[in-house]
C-alpha cells in the first residue's frame, strides 16, 4: 500500500465526495416520495443490474465468491446495507449539509477503528491533519460565524449518521485486507460480490420497514431519475473510485477526502438556491485540503 498521494489517487478520492454530496441532496429532495430504506434497496438493486454485464462470471460454481462469502456478506452489510440506509434515514430529519458534516467526522473514527481493531499506527501528522480538516468542516457549519456553531442542535438524523460513519470506517479498513481473493483484481467483480450480498441485506431491511408501517411510493419521472442517479453515480462510480483509492493510500489518508463532501454539499445547495459561494467556503476548502496534505506526510 503506497502512502504517497499522486494526481491520479487524488482524483480517485475526490470523485466520491462530489457524488456523495449529490446523493445527500437528491436523497433529501425525494424523501417524501419514497421510504428511506426502500430507496436504498432500489438504488442497489439497479446498481446490481448495471454491474451484471461486467462481472456476471462471479456466480460460476468455481468462483471464489462462494469460498469467501462471509467476507463479502460483511462488506455488503457495512458498506451497502447499513451505511446508505442509515444515511437516507438521517435525511428524513436532517439537512444534506448537516448529514455530510456529521459524516465528516470520519477521519477521527477511521483513526480510532484502525488503531483499536486493525493495529494501525497513528502518526502526529495524521492527528494534526484531522484537527485542521475538522476546522474546515466547522467553518462551513458555522458559515464563518461562531455564534451559529454554538446554536447547533443535533437531531435524530445526526445520530443515525454517526452510526453510519462508524460502519463505513470498519468497511474501509476491511477493504485493505488482502486475502488473496482473485476477485480483487477486477473492480467490477469485487464490487458486484459486495453488492450481491448488500442487496439481500437491503431487501431484508426494506421488508422490516414495510412491516412496521404502510409507506407509500409516489412514482414519477423525478423519482425515477433520482434512483438512476444514486445507483450509477454515488453507488457504482463512487464505490469503484473509493475502493481503488483506499487500496492505494489506506483508510486513514482516504478518510480526509471525505471532508470534501460537506463543502461540495454546501456549494450544490447554494447553486440550487441561486446563491454565490462565500469567503468562508474558500477558507473551509483551504483547511480541508491542508488537512489532507498534513495527513499524507510520511
Amino acid at each position: 500500500m503506497n502512502q504517497k498521494l499522486t494526481p491520479t489517487t487524488i482524483l480517485l478520492l475526490a470523485i466520491p465526495p462530489l457524488l456523495w454530496a449529490g446523493n445527500a441532496i437528491v436523497g433529501r429532495m425525494v424523501h417524501a416520495m419514497v421510504p428511506p430504506v426502500t430507496l436504498n434497496f432500489f438504488r442497489w438493486a439497479l446498481a446490481l443490474l448495471i454491474l451484471l454485464p461486467l462481472a456476471a462470471g462471479i456466480y460460476r460454481r468455481d468462483s471464489s465468491l462462494w469460498r469467501n462469502w462471509r467476507r463479502y456478506a460483511l462488506l455488503g452489510l457495512l458498506g451497502v446495507g447499513m451505511y446508505n440506509a442509515l444515511q437516507y434515514l438521517a435525511l428524513q430529519s436532517s439537512s444534506p449539509i448537516n448529514v455530510t458534516l456529521v459524516a465528516a467526522s470520519m477521519p477521527v473514527w477511521m483513526l480510532l477503528v484502525g488503531a483499536l481493531f486493525f493495529k494501525a499506527r497513528v502518526s502526529r501528522w495524521q492527528l494534526a491533519g484531522a484537527l485542521l480538516s475538522m476546522a474546515g468542516v466547522l467553518t462551513v457549519l458555522s458559515r464563518g460565524d461562531v455564534r451559529q456553531l454554538l446554536a447547533l442542535r443535533l437531531v435524530p438524523g445526526d445520530l443515525f449518521m454517526i452510526v453510519a460513519t462508524i460502519a463505513w470506517s470498519v468497511y474501509s479498513w476491511l477493504l485493505t485486507r488482502d486475502t488473496g481473493d482473485v476477485l480483487r483484481r477486477d473492480w467490477a467483480q469485487f464490487l458486484l460480490a459486495q453488492v450481491s450480498f448488500g442487496v439481500l441485506w437491503s431487501a431484508l431491511f426494506a421488508a422490516a420497514e414495510w412491516g412496521q408501517s404502510a409507506p407509500r411510493i409516489l412514482w414519477s419521472w423525478p423519482l425515477a431519475a433520482a434512483v438512476a442517479f444514486v445507483a450509477l453515480g454515488p453507488a457504482v462510480i463512487a464505490f469503484r473510485c473509493w475502493g481503488a483509492g483506499v487500496q492505494r493510500v489506506g483508510p486513514n489518508i482516504a478518510a480526509f477526502f471525505n471532508n470534501l463532501t460537506p463543502l461540495f454539499a454546501a456549494l450544490m445547495s447554494s447553486a440550487f438556491l441561486g446563491e454565490v459561494p462565500h469567503l468562508y467556503h474558500v477558507l473551509a476548502f483551504a483547511f480541508i485540503v491542508g488537512g489532507i496534505v498534513l495527513s499524507s506526510r510520511r
